[in-house]
């Protein structure tokens, strides 16, 4: 075993043709191929190539890909084979796309076969609006996803990956989005080797990632990627990593701008290439030349880069005329039938049913009331860094499919957050007497002549990023046009507006105009000058709308939004409540509210992160409005993060967490809602009863923070998920054990599924120290620590040994000065379908002693 980790994380595939190409570069050449979007050098055979890609979550931004639910949701799954399997389907679609155009073809970015996924940061606070894009806030079910995740991106074969996977932003980076650029986090040994690197570990040694990205922030007054600490020290030496370090996107150039660590640019590309960062997403390395000539760093630093970012290359088979087995890859594999089925299966397996008061499954035959500002909108299925998902299904499309159109009435209900604008909803919308309005697609942006497609389009809330909009258009440079009636609930004060894609790699967006009532409401050139308006709508009826859109930047997409008064809102969602047997709400959270560094300040949310992580006040009005109707009411959760929502639990019938569930997404809720699959995803996060639960956002310290050092009473707790039908636990085998330091642990827990239904229960594996830690006023004192898990499935009434296997270093402590060791003494082991003290989900659960001899075991970092 040991032997096979240090193979994942050793040498890496390299070539003569890489030390030629470097002898016969100018220094200025050199640097060039040290920026992520690296020019051709057609006389080395070196097209021009752009290493910046992303696959979170599915291959993105790069046109029509499978999208998978969020990595937070992927995480909810507990099933390290279906991040396997995620996995390759990203780098399958990354090649099949790479192999459609011809070898020697220059590469744009988001179109190349250099991954930067999966985030494994700890979720360490909820408020973070990245954190969607982890794993969650555990070292160990991070790590374990992790390197499924990775081992899937890069295929069977070290020698010849399929594309090449990422782990980042190494280390310590989770927030806050506001400051991300050059907050200094301050972060004890213990914490460091306990919480925030192990991740990173176990994706380099045992997942053989062949790259990591440095973050942004510093640590302790050093920028990571500029640490030789970090990278040189500890990945490179403790960790034998031989792959290449790229930085987070203007990172190096953050050295000097954001931190003031070194002068200039010249210094700042110095003192991270001399770190150990190879690659620079921007333009900093540009100065690396006059770096040499000042003395500041050796050309030979310079060229030992460069050799491993070409040799990451030349083991793609994408340089200096190589070839690759996955050259077989079709360009015909990228969202294929078998690919969509397993994002449908990842959405159903990522679904948490939090409280459940025998509601669900609903029968058959009621008629439904589809009520909440996420049930019908694209951006809470695709989340951040997707690609672009060929036929999305939101929640009401998936339940009006299950349960029949004619059972099911939908109303918006409210906004997600005070001021946040919304798509406008379908029963606003109408044209020849049926919901949404008129669209005209046109071959080109001056929308002359004839148009090439008409159709009618239900709401105006599309993605076309690199995808035509429409069969017989191309990617770029059309135009459409929608008409139709605009007609609002209630009279009062709307804000209307107009959401376009923002091109990464230009000034501006794609030009738009919209008229209300034959006037101009909004003219847009693409240069942010008036975006929308506000309009005094004085009654209830229709409005003639047009919009009018032109494609001619790099990215494509369109949203008519609005934000209409709350009480129109809710009136119009009571009077749908009403008239239903249940009502079902979509609430939450989107990326409009939590993200990377978002334009927005509103109650609760400010720049990407939150504030509070109490359900917005909207959301809230909305509820308790809702209960006056009289009907049960089952609430769905469609976010990225934790939503502190103690109302729910108390008054609703059913809670459920669907996270950003992917294209599939809407498919899978009526699914889980009909009875037609078993909800049995698990909490990778802890969900706090209230804001003011939990330490400042900006202390790094894992002080009372998530299910391992938290001393409060969560609202729910880490690893807690419900079925519908009920799991039994025999005795752990063996009840006590002995075993030697360094030794692993292997125990087997009989599971019985004493229900009526099949389902899937995720047996989960706690240790926990009898003696309590050395204290200190800032040191954490940890309560208990997953050790391991297993996701299995079970018909009504069988029962089934599950086999544990804990490596020692899962049975391991972490000591003040950051020291690791296996510490003989006595030790508790919980195992259970959740952690000890969630009576409602663990099946009872069971308890085993377990006793360590021997010698202290000091293991390395």
């Amino acid at each position: 075993m040991l032997l096979f980790l240090l193979m994942a994380a050793g040498p890496q595939t390299t070539t003569p043709a890489v030390g030629a190409a470097i002898s016969a570069m100018t220094l200025e050449e050199k640097a060039a191929q040290l920026g992520s979007t690296a020019p051709a050098v057609p006389r080395l055979d070196l097209p021009g190539y752009d290493y910046w890609s992303e696959g979170l979550h599915g291959f993105a931004r790069d046109g029509i890909a499978t999208v998978f639910p969020q990595a937070i949701g992927l995480a909810a799954t507990w099933d390290t084979d279906l991040l396997h399997q995620v996995g390759d389907v990203v780098s399958t679609e990354a090649r099949a796309k790479y192999n459609a155009k011809p070898r020697t073809s220059d590469r744009r970015r988001f179109s190349g076969l250099h991954i930067w996924s999966p985030n494994v940061n700890i979720f360490r606070d909820p408020r973070w609006g990245r954190g969607q894009e982890t794993y969650g806030e555990d070292p160990y079910l991070t790590g374990t996803l992790g390197v499924a995740f990775v081992r899937g991106i890069q295929g069977p074969d070290p020698d010849h990956p399929k594309a090449i996977a990422t782990p980042k932003h190494y280390a310590a980076h989770s927030g806050p989005e506001a400051g991300r650029n050059s907050f200094d986090a301050d972060v004890s040994p213990r914490d460091m080797a306990e919480t925030y690197t192990p991740a990173f570990r176990r994706t380099v040694i045992e997942g053989g990632a062949r790259s990591i990205m440095c973050a942004y922030n510093s640590l302790h007054g050093t920028p990571a990627c500029a640490s030789a600490a970090l990278l040189n020290d500890r990945a490179r030496g403790d960790w034998n990593f031989r792959g290449m370090v790229v930085s987070d996107c203007d990172a190096v150039g953050y050295i000097t701008t954001f931190h003031y660590y070194k002068p200039d640019l010249p210094g700042a590309a110095a003192a991270a290439l001399s770190a150990g960062t190879d690659l620079d997403c921007g333009p900093s390395y540009d100065a690396l030349p006059a770096a040499v000539r000042q003395g500041l760093v050796p050309e030979a630093t310079v060229d030992a880069a460069l050799h491993r970012v070409l040799s990451s290359r030349a083991a793609l088979g994408i340089a200096f005329g190589q070839r690759s087995p996955w050259d077989r890859i079709k360009p015909s594999q990228v969202d294929t039938t078998a690919h969509r089925a397993l994002a449908q299966i990842a959405a159903e397996k990522s679904l948490v049913l939090l409280t459940n008061k025998d509601r669900l499954p609903l029968k058959p035959g009621l008629k439904i009331a589809v009520i909440g500002p996420n049930a019908d909108s694209l951006d809470v299925l695709e989340a951040n860094y997707h690609g672009t998902a060929a036929a999305p299904v939101t929640p009401l499309e998936g339940i009006r499919t299950r349960f029949g159109a004619a059972q099911v009435r939908y109303a918006q209900g409210s906004g997600l957050a005070e001021g946040v604008p919304l798509p406008v909803p379908e029963t606003a919308l109408s044209a020849g007497g049926k919901p949404g309005l008129k669209g005209e697609y046109f071959r080109t942006s001056a929308m002359t002549g004839m148009a090439s497609v008409t159709r009618q389009d239900r709401k105006i809330d599309f993605d076309w990023d690199r995808a035509p909009p429409a069969p017989g258009l191309a990617e770029k440079g059309y135009g459409v046009r929608w008409t139709g009636q605009l007609t609002p609930p209630a009279p009062g004060r709307y804000r209307l507006r107009l959401d376009v894609a923002r091109c990464f790699d230009c000034d501006g967006h794609d030009p738009v105009q919209l008229w209300l009532d034959d006037k101009a409401i909004i003219t847009d050139v693409g240069d942010d000058s008036a975006v929308e308006a506000s309009v005094d709508l004085e009654d209830t009826k229709p409005h003639a709308i047009r919009i009018e859109y032109r494609h001619v930047s790099e990215d494509g997409g369109i949203g008519l939004r609005w934000v209409a008064p709350d009480a129109a809102q809710r009136e119009e969602a009571l009077a749908v409540a009403r008239a239903a047997d249940v009502v079902v709400v979509f609430a939450g959270l989107s990326p409009t509210l939590e993200g990377e560094a978002l334009r927005l300040d509103v109650p609760g949310f400010i720049g990407g992160d939150r504030t509070a992580i109490e359900l917005p006040q909207p959301q809230r009005a909305l509820l308790e409005t809702l209960a006056t109707a009289g009907k049960p009411l089952v609430v769905v959760q469609m976010t990225g993060s934790a939503i502190a929502d103690a109302w729910s639990k108390q008054n609703a019938d059913a809670v459920v967490a669907a996270w950003y569930p992917g294209q599939s997404g809407g498919t899978a809720i009526a699914r889980m809602l009909a009875g037609d699959i078993n909800p049995g995803g698990r909490l990778p996060v802890t969900v706090y009863a209230q804001t003011r639960d939990m330490p400042a956002y900006i202390d790094y310290s894992m002080k009372n923070r998530t299910y391992r050092f938290f001393t409060g009473t969560p609202l729910y707790p880490f690893g807690h998920g419900l079925s519908y039908t009920r799991f039994a636990y025999d005795a752990v085998s063996p009840s006590t054990t002995s075993i030697v330091a360094g030794q692993p642990l292997v125990v087997t827990v009989g599971v019985r599924n004493v229900g009526k239904v099949a389902g899937d229960e995720v047996v989960q594996a706690y240790l926990a120290p009898t003696a309590p830690q050395e204290q200190g006023r800032t040191t954490p004192v940890l309560q208990r620590q997953l050790v391991g898990f297993s996701r299995t499935t079970l018909r009504a009434g069988e029962r089934r040994a599950v086999a544990l296997t804990i490596e020692p270093r899962s049975l391991s402590l972490v000591e003040r000065d950051g020291t690791r060791a296996i510490v003989p003494g006595h030790y508790r082991l919980f195992v259970a379908g959740g952690q000890p003290g969630d009576a409602e989900a663990t099946g009872g659960g069971v308890w085993t002693d377990v006793t360590i001899t021997g010698d202290r075991i000091v293991l390395p970092k």
